[in-house]
């Protein structure tokens, strides 16, 4: 890990540094995820939504799976099952998983690449492990969020993005001691390549032992910093924090990361997702894989899924994997976070 890097990190371009008299936001807690299983069982670190899933606004889930390497017939996905009023983005550090959907959409995404599917009205899908992962084996790493729609957006037409790994805007940081993967939204004036309906921020750095990373923040947006890998401290407080666990970040101009010193030897720098969003604050409503307003408006989209007025399932499915040498198997949601099946209410 990670998947997508350079040779030479000083030929990016370089994010500034706080300006002076910019106020460092004020670490406002750290959660530790909580671990569930997924899908046809695979295993997550979850750390949130939870008690303090208004922190995370417009943010509605983050799922974190491996470092893992799987043995043969271990890989599991999560097999075709609706979703309505949000969208799902997962980004594949190592490995790779097949996507499939009722409107056509999908395809074959490994290190490094981004799928970005916005549900909106309502979409089928599926994410599988290729059949060669299944019968070899192999290493996975990846994350998948789930981003809320305001209720005017929550009817949109589905869509599906692929965002290529070589797509991502590489940025360094002003002396050079991080790698910054913008996957979506602004910093310092650099855009990343997905295209949102909620306006935020999501992107991947590597921080270096030892080394600091200083990012001005919109002040309209919420900042969490969550760990994949490694040891660090957040603010000017240099409130600790490590892998699987997410910090949280109060009012300000801009958040300040830096790495320990010493790492361990199986991850040699700190690997962070820098998420940040335009709250949404309206109620939030979970039934499995629908995230509406109201519980009339679940009601409606379980009637709406077992009409079928969701989409309908191919006939026939396309291995992606004869095409590809990568590896890693498959993420999803079968369920929600209260762990209700679709028709369960």
């Amino acid at each position: 890990m990670p998947a997508v890097t350079v040779d030479n990190l000083l030929a990016l371009p370089r994010l500034a540094r706080l300006p002076g008299g910019g106020r460092v936001r004020p670490v406002a807690g750290v959660v530790t995820a909580r671990v569930s299983l997924e899908g046809e069982g695979f295993q997550v670190r979850r750390p949130f939504p939870g008690p303090e899933l208004a922190i995370a606004d417009p943010f509605l889930l983050l799922d974190h799976i491996g470092a893992v390497e799987y043995a043969p017939g271990e890989a599991k996905g999560a097999p075709w099952h609706p979703h309505r009023g949000f969208e799902t983005v997962t980004y594949m550090i190592d490995g790779a998983l097949e996507h499939h959907d009722s409107t056509g959409g999908g395809g074959y995404i490994a290190d490094g690449a981004t799928q970005w599917m916005t549900a909106g009205a309502g979409i089928l899908h599926d994410e599988v492990p290729p059949a060669w992962l299944v019968q070899k084996g192999g290493l996975f790493h990846g994350v998948q969020l789930w981003v809320n729609l305001p209720a005017a957006l929550k009817w949109t037409p589905p869509r599906y993005q692929d965002i290529g790994a070589k797509a991502v805007t590489l940025l360094a940081a002003f002396d050079g001691g991080a790698l910054v993967r913008l996957i979506a939204g602004e910093l310092d004036g650099h855009r990343g390549p997905g295209v949102t309906h909620t306006p935020i921020a999501y992107a991947h750095a590597t921080i270096y032992a030892g080394s600091r990373l200083e990012l001005a923040w919109p002040r309209h947006f919420n900042a969490l910093v969550y760990a994949l890998a490694g040891r660090g401290r957040a603010g000017e407080e240099r409130r600790p924090f490590g892998e699987g666990q997410l910090v949280a970040f109060g009012n300000g101009d801009g958040v300040v990361i830096e790495a320990e010193p010493v790492q361990d030897s199986r991850a040699p720098a700190l690997e962070v997702l820098l998420l940040g969003g335009q709250p949404i604050r309206e109620p939030v409503v979970f039934h499995g894989p629908f995230v509406m307003n109201t519980r009339q408006e679940i009601f409606q989209a379980i009637r709406d899924y077992h009409a079928g007025r969701m989409g309908q399932i191919p006939p026939t499915r396309f291995d992606f994997s004869r095409l590809h040498g990568d590896r890693g198997p498959a993420i999803d949601h079968e369920t929600g976070p209260d762990e209700e099946k679709a028709g369960g209410a």
